[in-house]
């Protein structure tokens, strides 16, 4: 059984939830708090887990008893285990309220071929399931998953290295210092051509970073803890003070949320020297000011960051005069959970002066007559083969380059001839005749199972608001006896 048969048959239970209430993303937490468990059992760590508290005296159990054992068994798991199972299990509580839904998950994760998930590599089975969960629209967790291929392709033209301090401040579910770790690896044959310091360094100090959201946090250290990467992935905000006192980085890889910051209030750093509620430019703010001198970056952005106009163009100045702004890469549609969003990737050095760092920006144009993916037609590593092929072999984007003119994707331009746009750095040049729209509309079934599930959550709304009139009445007739 290969890692993809386990992640579908895993997947392939959160049907037989559906019944309880649990949505898509409730159910992949669900499964990280038993999956955790049972991996520990394999992997022979249940060491880390208080005694009378692990996977077996889970299943030792049934009906009623186990569902309130497993209530009893996430909460001291989050206050009493050692600390990274105290993060996973932070405010941990279970969705299931059926004793029998509970045994039939036991029992499915049990009967697993845990031999070839562990041949495989446990950590590729779970990050299938993050990108089950993340592919799946109705699960809302798309926000907390870049796509993997272009994550591969922003780490294999950044090229992190061995003793690199390399940084996340938007981690989501860990995929760009998973990458990040994955290529150091392969350039280092499994980081036996490293000294015993130098592995250590690796595994405890190289990546660390930040996640607002709780879920996703329990999300990412269960990943990171099952590619055996021992990451500070802090809880938190980066736009708050615990942005600010993060160590400078020689990389930082990262696709920041969108939107605005919650309230519509500005960040509550004092460090930034452009204040704005908009969360991707006080993103590239931390970005830019987080590096160390010489450190590189890569950060994905939308379309408005490269236009706003006022704060705006003033840190898009700010960032050409504090680092070499080298390259923007400009991405397809349809490749993010929001449909229509267009967004880039912006390549940058911290210079070692704050002033006149950008000489000339080339610009990769991925988007214009390029399909629209979705699941009709799924983004691929190999979508990239020809912008890796132009970026070059530089991690600074220093390669000698070929301008490709006006009929080409790539194209330089100067800081002189950017000044003159107003410093825009929207900038496109191709014709754009591709015709976009038939692979965002959603499959047919996908529809009818939309609709269905919207018909089942009115119908419970319907009975429980019957159940509360009912009880009503009652009372009432209480009251008049």
């Amino acid at each position: 059984m290969t890692t993809q048969d386990i992640v579908q048959k895993l997947w392939s239970l959160c049907h037989v939830l559906r019944d309880d209430g649990i949505t898509y993303h409730q159910y992949v937490t669900e499964l990280t708090y038993l999956l955790f468990l049972k991996m520990m059992k394999e992997t022979e760590q249940e060491k880390l887990l208080p005694k009378g508290y692990r996977w077996g005296d889970l299943e030792a159990r049934d009906g009623v008893e186990q569902l309130t054992f497993y209530r009893e068994l996430l909460l001291h798991l989050g206050t009493r285990g050692s600390g990274r199972v105290q993060a996973i299990f932070a405010n941990a509580q279970t969705m299931l309220t059926q004793p029998r839904n509970l045994k039939k998950l036991v029992d499915a994760i049990d009967e697993l071929d845990w031999y070839s998930a562990k041949t495989e590599g446990l950590g590729d089975l779970y990050e299938g399931l993050l990108e089950k969960n993340a592919a799946e629209k109705k699960s809302g967790a798309g926000q907390y998953f870049t796509p993997r291929p272009l994550i591969d392709a922003m780490v294999h033209v950044v090229k992190p290295a061995a003793g690199e301090l390399v940084q996340d401040p938007a981690a989501g579910t860990a995929g760009f210092l998973i990458a990040a770790d994955r290529y150091i690896k392969e350039q280092t044959d499994g980081l036996f051509q490293l000294s015993e310091s130098e592995q250590r360094f690796q595994k405890k100090q190289a990546f660390y970073g930040v996640e607002l959201v709780q879920d996703a946090h329990r999300l990412a250290l269960m990943n990171l803890m099952l590619h055996d990467i021992e990451a500070a992935l802090e809880l938190g905000d980066s736009l708050a003070n615990l942005g600010a006192g993060l160590a400078k980085a020689d990389v930082i890889l990262t696709n920041p949320p969108f939107g605005t910051k919650k309230g519509g209030g500005l960040p509550t750093r004092d460090d930034f020297t452009y204040p704005t509620s908009n969360k991707q430019i006080a993103f590239l703010q931390h970005v830019y000011r987080g590096l160390k001198a010489g450190g590189r970056a890569a950060v994905v952005l939308p379309d408005n960051v490269l236009f706003e106009e006022n704060v705006g163009t003033e840190v898009r100045r700010d960032l050409m005069n504090k680092c070499d702004l080298h390259t923007i890469l400009r991405l397809p549609t349809g490749i993010f959970y929001a449909q229509g969003v267009k967004t880039n990737v912006l390549f940058f050095t911290r210079g070692q002066t704050d002033t006149g760092n950008t000489r000339a920006v080339w610009v990769y144009d991925m988007r214009a007559n390029m399909p629209s993916f979705g699941k009709r037609t799924p983004l691929t590593r190999q979508h990239f083969a020809e912008f890796e092929k132009a970026y070059g072999s530089d991690p600074y984007g220093k390669s000698k380059r070929k301008d490709q003119g006006e009929e080409g994707r790539f194209r330089r331009f100067t800081r002189e001839e950017i000044k003159g746009r107003g410093d825009n750095l929207d900038i496109a040049w191709l014709r754009d005749e591709s015709v976009h729209g038939a692979d965002e509309l959603p499959e047919p079934e996908e529809i009818a199972a939309e609709i269905m599930e919207k018909l089942r959550v009115a119908m419970a709304e319907i009975e429980q608001l019957q159940a509360a009139m009912l009880h009503d009445t009652d009372g009432n007739r209480g009251v008049q006896a």
